[in-house]
C-alpha cells in the first residue's frame, strides 16, 4: 500500500504544473535598450535593467526581466544606448563670497549634461562647497554628488584666495588634520604659488601617510619623478605630465631652484628637451605606482587660441551668470598682451602637450576626464565642458572608448569606488545616461542624452531641458539687474 501511495504521489508531481514565483517588484525597469560596457568597449542590445531605490538591482535580456519583474514606472529604450552617469573630476567654485548665488546656479548644468559626480578642485570658497556638498547629499540642494578637497594646501602668501597657508612641517601637519577631521575632505589639493617645494613632497609623504588621496600641481623647482615617488595620486593639467619626458627635467629643476633660470626658459628648456623614450619611461612609472593624469586639456586650448576665437557668441554664456563672467576677464587680458611670437609660441605648447594623450594611454595611466571649469576659467563652461574635453582626447588620439572610461570610470577608480560606479551591474549605484546615439562609435554622442537618471531618479529630456531653462532664466534676471 505504501508503494502505491508514494507511485500516485509521484505521478500527481509528475502531471501538475510548477508553481512559478511572483513577479518581483521594482521602482523602475528599462526595457529594450542597449547597454554599453565601457570597460569592455563593447554593447549589449535588447538588455532591460531594473532600479530599486538608488540602487541597479537586476540587469538582463529583456525577455526574461520582462518575465521576472514588474514596476510601477517602465521606460522603452528601443534604439537608445545605457551608459554609467558621468564624472568631471577637475571643476571650481569661486569669486568671492558676492558670487555665491551665481556658483549655485552652476549645478543643475551638470545634471543637465549627464554628469551625476564632481569632483571640486578648490576655489576661493571651499566652506560653501563643503556645505553644499551635504545639503546634495540629504536632498536639500538640487545638484550632482559633489567630492571636494576643501580649502588647498599653499604657501605663504600665495596668488590663490581660499588657502590653507603653510610655512612649516607644522603647519602642514596642522593643515592635514583639519582637513581630515574637521572637513572630513574626499581628498587634498596641494598648490605650488608659494608652496616650498619641500613642504610639497612633505604634504604628499603625510597625506598618503593618512590614506589621504591628493592631487596637485609639481613646483618648478621638483622633477615629476619627485612627486611621484612622495606619493601624488592624480597630477592635475597635462603639461605637468609632459614635463616628466624633458631629458634633463632634473638639471633644469635645479636650476630654475636655485635661480639661474626664470619660468620661461625653464618652460623652453622642457619643451626643447622633450623625448618619447624618456616620456614613456615616465610614464610607465606612473603606472606602476597608481598615479592618475587629468589633462583638462580644452580649457588650455580655448586659452591658446583667444586671438582666433574671443567665444562672444558662444551659447553657453547665457548659462554664466555677470559676475562669474566678469572673472574671464583675467585670462582674456592675460592672452591678448602677447605678441605673435608668444601666440605662436602658445599655440605650438598646446598641441605639442597633447601628443602624450596617446602615449600615457599606451604606458597604461589612467586618465580622467575633468574640465577645469569655473570661476576665472575663461569660457570653459561647466556641464557642457565636459564634451567638449572628452571629444578633444579623441582628436588628439585617444579611442572613443579610452575617452568615455575617462568619464565614467577613471573617477570611480582614483577614489577607489568602481565596485559601486562605472558599470552597470546589479548593486552599483542607479546613476545612468541614457543616450540616442552609441558613444563607442562616435564620442559626440555623449550630447545626445535622452534622460539622466541620478541616485535612482529619472530626470526625462523635458526636465533637462527645464534645468538650463530656469538657469538660463536666472543669469538673465541677473544680467537685467545689472544695467544702468
Amino acid at each position: 500500500m505504501k508503494r502505491l501511495l508514494a507511485a500516485i504521489t509521484l505521478t500527481l508531481l509528475a502531471v501538475s504544473p510548477p508553481v512559478s514565483a511572483a513577479p518581483k517588484q521594482a521602482d523602475i525597469i528599462f526595457r529594450h535598450v542597449t547597454l554599453v560596457d565601457v570597460e569592455a568597449a563593447t554593447t549589449a542590445p535588447e538588455q532591460a535593467v531594473v532600479l530599486g531605490g538608488e540602487d541597479i538591482v537586476a540587469v538582463g535580456a529583456d525577455a526574461a526581466i520582462a518575465r521576472d519583474w514588474r514596476a510601477a514606472r517602465q521606460i522603452d529604450g528601443k534604439g537608445k544606448f545605457l551608459i554609467p552617469g558621468l564624472w568631471d573630476m577637475h571643476v571650481h567654485f569661486g569669486g568671492g563670497p558676492d558670487l555665491i548665488e551665481e556658483n549655485k546656479a552652476l549645478l543643475p548644468l551638470y545634471v543637465a549634461n549627464g554628469i551625476t559626480t564632481i569632483r571640486d578642485a578648490s576655489g576661493d570658497l571651499p566652506d560653501q562647497v563643503l556645505a553644499w556638498r551635504g545639503e546634495i547629499a540629504n536632498g536639500g540642494l538640487f545638484g550632482p554628488r559633489l567630492l571636494t578637497s576643501g580649502a588647498k594646501i599653499e604657501g605663504i602668501a600665495p596668488l590663490w584666495k581660499g588657502t590653507i597657508e603653510v610655512g612649516s612641517e607644522a603647519d602642514v601637519d596642522a593643515a592635514l588634520t583639519r582637513l581630515q577631521q574637521r572637513d572630513k575632505v574626499d581628498f587634498v589639493k596641494i598648490t605650488d604659488s608659494t608652496l616650498k617645494p619641500e613642504l610639497f613632497l612633505y604634504a604628499l609623504r603625510q597625506a598618503r601617510a593618512l590614506g589621504l588621496r591628493t592631487s596637485g600641481h609639481i613646483p618648478m623647482a621638483l622633477t615629476t619623478e619627485q612627486a611621484v615617488d612622495a606619493g601624488i595620486s592624480s597630477i592635475e593639467h597635462l603639461d605637468y605630465a609632459y614635463n616628466a619626458g624633458a631629458k634633463d627635467e632634473a638639471a633644469i629643476a635645479a636650476d630654475f631652484a636655485a635661480g639661474r633660470i626664470d619660468r620661461a626658459e625653464a618652460n623652453r628648456r622642457l619643451d626643447t628637451g622633450f623625448d618619447r623614450d624618456t616620456a614613456m619611461a615616465a610614464y610607465r612609472r606612473f603606472a606602476r605606482q597608481g598615479v592618475f593624469v587629468t589633462p583638462t586639456l580644452n580649457g588650455s586650448r580655448i586659452i591658446a587660441y583667444l586671438d582666433r576665437d574671443d567665444h562672444s557668441k558662444d551659447a553657453g554664456l547665457s548659462y554664466i551668470g555677470p559676475k562669474l563672467r566678469k572673472t574671464y576677464e583675467w585670462r582674456v587680458e592675460r592672452a591678448a598682451k602677447a605678441d605673435a611670437v608668444g601666440i605662436a609660441v602658445r599655440h605650438k605648447q598646446i598641441e605639442d602637450i597633447a601628443t602624450i594623450l596617446p602615449m600615457l594611454a599606451e604606458a597604461g595611466v589612467p586618465i580622467i576626464a575633468g574640465t577645469d571649469a569655473g570661476f576665472l576659467n575663461s569660457f570653459n563652461y561647466p556641464g557642457f565642458g565636459l564634451h567638449d574635453e572628452i571629444a578633444l582626447f579623441v582628436e588628439k588620439g585617444l579611442t572613443p572608448a579610452q575617452a568615455l572610461a575617462s568619464a565614467t570610470r577613471a573617477g570611480p577608480a582614483w577614489f577607489g569606488w568602481l565596485g559601486r560606479y562605472g558599470a552597470i551591474k546589479p548593486g552599483m549605484a542607479a546613476d545612468l545616461v541614457l543616450l540616442t546615439r552609441n558613444p563607442l562609435d562616435d564620442i559626440a554622442a555623449t550630447r545626445a542624452i535622452d534622460t539622466v537618471i541620478m541616485r535612482g531618479t529619472v530626470h526625462d529630456r523635458a526636465a533637462l531641458d527645464t534645468m538650463l531653462t530656469e538657469t538660463k532664466a536666472k543669469v538673465a534676471a541677473w544680467d537685467a539687474a545689472t544695467k544702468p
